[in-house]
């Protein structure tokens, strides 16, 4: 056996030799078999991670249940209880036993078997004890839901220690034995090329194929790669959702019951105020402080934004998966001027004038349109993503230029829609900022490519804004700019999908598609 090297240069270390012919070597490579054991691979960290997300889930649901006091709540709790359970129940099973939906095998490795079945961990037992003890929780009488509950007591404890300690035990063993099985592949894939490369000494005729092979062999490399790093998002996208949606549900339900709150007491103060129309002069004085008249009429638009901006979170969370092959159940006609206006509605703090900057103000120029199809979440995403980048780029011009041109120079967005006349509707996002470089503009949509510093963006925001624009919606997703006279994106996308072309959308991976990814083909 030669010398071992990976990717791309294994490959170049090798093509030196003229006789080579990658086609034979491209037949060594079962790229069904490889995406078949990494699905089943990550699919079983996936579950196993699940598991201990519902083992929390589970606590967290019984302390509602017994802190609750409402009838109706505590049945909704129930119920919320009782499907954690089920889920629980049957991931366990499915990771033990196989399950074809979860694209799980079943087939558990000695280390893993131990741990599930044999001392200290015995995790198929407590699990299925920490099971027993939720369903005879979610079965208790009002009356016995109370903080000394032994029942409680037990999923608190195991869900804080034992239960929790065992699945992170668990779960880390999935992972080695992931990490494990991919090696095992990239090390087969080797000495299958080895193979090849040895086989292919005799070829000396196919000689002349070898560039117009090795060009062929290095854009499937691009799709593998692109391929891999998707997946890989995919696996963090279900862990990320669950984590945020969680505390996002808790606001969202509060809110709901401040809005309630807000309402009832602002009434009694207007009740007050209509008996005891002049107060005393200290009850005046504090009327006037915090500025009553304002507060009364603020307060509720406060509530609202906040409401607002949990749903959009709940929003972020599910198109966040458009990048993973996620679909949202179904289409329909809504208002695209709302989806704007509420969109700007949240991004309405980092509009405003701050400390360092001043504020960007936003011109409006709506056409009259009709209903459009589409996944309204989806397109809410496309906007934000776009006025996110807009309001960032204006921010970094500032930054970049003196007191006195800020002073004269006015940041503006602004927003234009309109009617075409083949049966699309048309939005322009306009920004006068410094514009980007015709290298910056091309690569503007491919997936993780970001001109932001480490750790303030992901790359991903216009990628999956083109998947959803010209995938999901058939339309198109242009971006005009030049350095020093700001940057306009152009969102089309057809009223009706049913009146939508059926055309090859090809998702943009490098600079040589850059133009006719642009457009519908």
């Amino acid at each position: 056996m030669g010398k071992v090297l990976s990717g791309t240069q294994t490959y170049k270390s090798y093509f030196h030799l003229e006789l080579l012919p990658v086609i034979a070597l491209i037949n060594y490579f079962d790229i069904n078999q490889i995406h078949t054991v990494r699905q089943s691979s990550a699919a079983v960290v996936n579950v196993s991670g699940r598991q201990r997300m519902l083992s929390q889930r589970t606590a967290l649901l019984s302390l509602q249940l017994i802190h609750s006091s409402s009838p109706l709540e505590r049945e909704q709790l129930r119920s919320c209880l009782e499907d954690a359970i089920e889920l629980m129940d049957k991931s366990h099973n499915g990771l033990l036993y196989g399950d074809a939906s979860m694209n799980l095998a079943g087939q558990l490795s000695d280390v893993i078997r131990e741990m599930y079945f044999e001392p200290p961990l015995n995790l198929d037992q407590q699990i299925h004890r920490y099971i027993a003890e939720a369903k005879t929780l979610v079965q208790a009488t009002d009356t016995e839901l109370t903080l000394d509950n032994p029942h409680l007591q037990y999923i608190l404890a195991a869900a804080s220690q034992n239960l929790l300690a065992a699945l992170d035990t668990v779960v880390n063993q999935y992972q080695k034995e992931s990490d494990a099985d991919q090696l095992a592949i990239d090390i087969n894939q080797v000495a299958l090329y080895e193979k090849a490369c040895s086989a292919t000494a005799v070829a000396q005729a196919q000689a002349q194929q070898l560039e117009k092979a090795l060009h062929d062999l290095q854009q499937t490399q691009c799709q593998l790669i692109q391929t891999e790093k998707i997946s890989s998002l995919g696996q963090l996208v279900a862990d990320v959702a669950h984590e945020i949606n969680n505390p996002v549900n808790f606001i969202s339900g509060n809110l709901n019951h401040a809005s309630n709150y807000v309402k009832d007491l602002l009434s009694l103060v207007q009740l007050y105020q209509e008996d005891n129309p002049n107060p005393n002069p200290a009850i005046q004085e504090q009327i006037e402080a915090i500025d009553l008249e304002f507060l009364i009429q603020d307060l509720p638009e406060v509530l609202f934004s906040m409401k607002v901006g949990a749903e959009r979170i709940s929003q972020i969370v599910i198109n966040l998966g458009n990048f993973s092959r996620l679909e949202e159940s179904h289409m329909k006609a809504v208002n695209l001027h709302e989806g704007l206006d509420c969109t700007l509605l949240i991004l309405k703090n980092r509009l405003k004038e701050g400390t360092k900057t001043s504020s960007i103000q936003v011109i409006k120029e709506y056409g009259d349109l009709p209903p459009v199809e589409c996944y309204a979440g989806q397109i809410n995403q496309v906007f934000m993503n776009i006025l996110s980048n807009a309001i960032d780029a204006l921010n970094d011009s500032k930054s970049q230029r003196s007191v006195p041109e800020i002073q004269n120079q006015l940041s503006q967005i602004v927003i234009r829609t309109e009617l075409s006349n083949s049966g699309t509707v048309i939005i322009r996002i306009t920004d006068n900022g410094s514009g980007m470089s015709e290298e910056v503009k091309a690569k503007l949509f491919e997936p993780f490519f970001t001109t932001k510093p480490i750790g303030k963006g992901t790359g991903l925001g216009l990628s999956i804004s083109y998947q959803i624009v010209v995938e999901k919606h058939k339309g198109v997703l242009r971006c005009d700019s030049k350095l020093g006279k700001g940057t306009e994106f152009l969102i089309e996308i057809p009223i009706r999908q049913s009146d939508a072309s059926c055309a090859d959308y090809s998702f943009p991976l490098s600079t040589e598609n850059k133009q006719v990814s642009w457009l519908r083909r």
